[in-house]
C-alpha cells in the first residue's frame, strides 16, 4: 500500500463514514465518494444496545433517535406477546444517522465527495477512480456501497438470488411507542413496525424468490390496514439486502490485494433477522484499524474471530428457524408461546434484541434455563383456570 496516496472509500453510509473517520483520525488521507450522501435508506433503523456500547457516541445524540423499550411479537397464526426490553433499542431515521456519521467523518478530516464513481482502473496500490467530475488516484479501495455496490463484481462473486432478501415498506407519518414484529406464514421473513423519532418505518422482508415484491406489498398493505395504520401521506420504498446462505457465508472473504469490503457490500448481515447496522459499523472499525496498523490482512482475521462465526451459525439455522417444527409447532409459534409464559424466556428474548445474546452460546443458555421455563409455563397453565389471566394469555406479565 502506497502511503503517499489516499485511501478511497466508495459509499458514504454508516460503514463507509465510520471507516473514514477512524482512519482520518489516525493520520490517513481518506477520500469518500457517494452520489447520495445522507439519505433515508429503506430499513428499520434499529441500533442495538450492543452497538451503543461499542460506539458510545451514538448515545450522545439521543435526540436524533427514539429509544423503544416496548416490543410485540406476532406469530404466523396470530398469537401475540408484548414484553418490555431491558435495554431499549435506539431507532434512528437513516437520514439522521447517515448525516451524523458523515459529519463525524468530515470533522475528522475525510475529504467527502458528492460524486458517483463510474469506473475503477489501475492495479492494487495504484487505483484510478473516475467520476463525471474528475479523476482520482488511491492506494487502497474500500467498498461500502451496499448490496447493490456496482464495483463488487470486480472483486467478489456476485450475490446469488438465494443470498438476498427483498424488502418493501413505507415511511408512515405519525408516532408509536411500540416495536412490532409479525412472522410470515408464506416465507422466510417478517413484517416490522419501527417507531422512528418523527415517523414510523413499516416494512416486510423475505428471502428473494419466495414471494415477489408485489406479493410482499399486498401482504404488508393488508396487515397495516388490519392493524389500524393509515397510509395517507406515506412514502413507499423497496430495497435489497444480503442474507447469505451457508455456502456463501462459509467462503466469504472480505478483502484482497489492495481492497476490502465492509458492511452490506461484504454481505455482513444477519441471515435470520436482516440486522446489519452493528456489523456495518464493527466491520468498518476492524478494517480501519487493520489499515492503520499497516496490515490489511488483520481485517479478514478480525472477521474470522469476531463476526463470521456468528453469521455462519445464523446462516446454518435460518431455514430451520423459519420453517422448522418442534413438538409439532413451528419454531416461531413456540418461541412466542414461551415468551408469553416464562419470565426467564422473556429475559432471553430481551437479550437477543439487545444484541448481548449471541447465537453461539444460545443453545447452552436454553438448556440452562429450560427447567425454569418449564416450571413457569406449568405454573401459568395451572393458574389460568382460577384467574382472569386466562383471558389475556397472549400478554406477558411485564
Amino acid at each position: 500500500m502506497n502511503h503517499n496516496t489516499p485511501i478511497a472509500i466508495i459509499g458514504g453510509g454508516p460503514a463507509g463514514a465510520l471507516a473514514g473517520a477512524v482512519m482520518s483520525a489516525g493520520g490517513k488521507q481518506v477520500l469518500l465518494f457517494d452520489e447520495k450522501l445522507a439519505w433515508e435508506k429503506p430499513c428499520g433503523g434499529g441500533v442495538t444496545f450492543k452497538a451503543l456500547q461499542q460506539f458510545p457516541f451514538l448515545s450522545d445524540v439521543g435526540c436524533k433517535s427514539n429509544a423503544v423499550s416496548s416490543c410485540e411479537l406476532i406469530s404466523p397464526a396470530g398469537q401475540r406477546v408484548h414484553f418490555s426490553l431491558q435495554h431499549p433499542v435506539a431507532i434512528f431515521s437513516r437520514l439522521e444517522l447517515n448525516g451524523l456519521l458523515l459529519e463525524r467523518a468530515r470533522s475528522a478530516g475525510v475529504s467527502v465527495h458528492h460524486e458517483r464513481v463510474t469506473r475503477i482502473e489501475g492495479t492494487p496500490g495504484a487505483w484510478r477512480l473516475v467520476t463525471p467530475q474528475s479523476e482520482y488516484t488511491s492506494s487502497y479501495l474500500i467498498l461500502a456501497a451496499g448490496a447493490r455496490d456496482p464495483f463488487r463484481a470486480k472483486f467478489l462473486p456476485p450475490f446469488a438470488p438465494a443470498d438476498l432478501m427483498m424488502a418493501v415498506g413505507y415511511y408512515i407519518p405519525g408516532h408509536s411507542s411500540r416495536m412490532q414484529v409479525q412472522f410470515l406464514k408464506e416465507a422466510s421473513g417478517y413484517i416490522w413496525v419501527f417507531p422512528r423519532p418523527d415517523h414510523v418505518s413499516a416494512g416486510i422482508a423475505a428471502k428473494m424468490g419466495e414471494l415477489s415484491s408485489q406479493q410482499l406489498r399486498h401482504i404488508l398493505d393488508d396487515w397495516l390496514q388490519e392493524t389500524g395504520f393509515s397510509l395517507d401521506g406515506a412514502r413507499f420504498y423497496a430495497h435489497i439486502l444480503p442474507a447469505l446462505g451457508t455456502a456463501s457465508m462459509n467462503t466469504l472473504r472480505a478483502s484482497g490485494d489492495g481492497w476490502s469490503a465492509i458492511g452490506d457490500s461484504a454481505g455482513l448481515v444477519d441471515p435470520i433477522t436482516g440486522e446489519g447496522l452493528y456489523y456495518a459499523l464493527r466491520s468498518a472499525e476492524l478494517c480501519a484499524n487493520a489499515l492503520l496498523a499497516g496490515d490489511p490482512a488483520q481485517y479478514q482475521a478480525g472477521l474470522e474471530e469476531e463476526i463470521l462465526p456468528e453469521l455462519r451459525l445464523a446462516a446454518r439455522v435460518s431455514h430451520r428457524f423459519y420453517h422448522g417444527r418442534i413438538f409439532g409447532e413451528s419454531v416461531s409459534e413456540l418461541m412466542i408461546k414461551l415468551t408469553a409464559q416464562s419470565q426467564s424466556f422473556r429475559e432471553l428474548m430481551s437479550d437477543l434484541f439487545a444484541g448481548t445474546q449471541g447465537y453461539q452460546d444460545l443453545k447452552a443458555r436454553l438448556y440452562r434455563i429450560l427447567p425454569a421455563v418449564m416450571g413457569e409455563g406449568l405454573a401459568g397453565a395451572l393458574r389460568r383456570p382460577w384467574s382472569t389471566e386466562g383471558l389475556t394469555t397472549h400478554r406477558s406479565a411485564d
